[in-house]
């Protein structure tokens, strides 16, 4: 699991400087699927990642609104904001935490929910990429220097 929160990360950072080479009017154009835009989805992919993990820590739920973080670099910075409080709380997960409940979700639910909330947003953007002539950013795990020996 922690794993794929690390693959998560490095793939999200891979699409932010992706996102350097685009001109801001694409990021923000509307686009069918998704939430929008570019920009709307890497927005709603941090957003849904520290909402569902601030409540599994027991802190209030908070969701960042669009209007607040309207470039690439506010939502980059938003990005590794939410990671950095977010982090210990992951690196202690621990199979004890599995059973444990949120309103009528386990633990486990929501942190799988979350790891294939953004994983589906990469296909996303993958797919918004091949539209503009882009290259999209690998979502191959392998390759990525990610081995379990940490987990």
């Amino acid at each position: 699991m922690k794993l794929f929160f690390r693959y998560n990360w490095q793939v999200r950072e891979e699409w932010f400087d992706w996102c350097e080479q685009v001109a801001a009017e694409e990021l923000i154009r509307e686009r069918i699927g998704g939430v929008g835009s570019i920009l709307r989805t890497l927005l709603h992919i941090v957003d849904v990642e520290q909402s569902w993990i601030r409540g599994l820590m027991g802190a209030p739920e908070f969701h960042y609104r669009y209007e607040d973080y309207p470039t690439l670099e506010s939502v980059r910075e938003l990005s590794d904001k939410c990671r950095l409080e977010i982090k210990d709380y992951i690196d202690r997960w621990s199979e004890d935490e599995e059973k444990r409940q949120l309103d009528s979700f386990t633990y486990g639910e929501v942190i799988r929910h979350v790891i294939a909330h953004e994983i589906h947003h990469i296909g996303q953007l993958s797919i918004w990429s091949r539209e503009l002539g882009l290259t999209p950013i690998s979502a191959n795990f392998i390759r990525r220097g990610l081995g379990q020996a940490e987990e």
